[in-house]
């Protein structure tokens, strides 16, 4: 996954994620879907009854999904189908962006799928 710490300005990095995220335009929702479930690193926390302990303060959870995201191989997966399900409406981490960075994400990665999917702007 590119760093945002390599890149001189946050749009400049949004869209070089965006890039990235071209690998899974094609890719069947189900099928992303099977990916985080059976890869991503907070469902195998769950699933093995290591779920961490949330606080309810909104930026120490952040803090600790950004951390159990951080080294998660599905992060790319799970990104992928957030923008497709929730949009600009999404809430929480996943992929290991915030809220924030992935609405910004969002118009970015959205007029990439109207380029490379002939129009299929979900």
């Amino acid at each position: 996954m590119v760093n945002p710490d390599d890149f001189e300005d946050f749009t400049t990095y949004l869209t070089a994620l965006a890039v990235e995220l071209d690998r899974y335009a094609n890719v069947p929702d189900d099928v992303l879907e099977d990916i985080v479930r059976r890869d991503g690193s907070c469902l195998w926390l769950y699933s093995t009854g290591d779920a961490p302990e949330w606080t309810g303060d909104d930026l120490s959870d952040r803090e600790l999904a950004a951390v159990i995201c951080a080294r998660c191989t599905a992060q790319l997966a799970c990104l992928e189908l957030e923008l497709r399900t929730a949009g600009p409406f999404t809430l929480g981490v996943w992929g290991a962006l915030s809220e924030d960075d992935r609405r910004a994400l969002y118009p970015i990665w959205r007029a990439r799928r109207a380029t490379t999917n002939g129009g299929d702007q979900r």
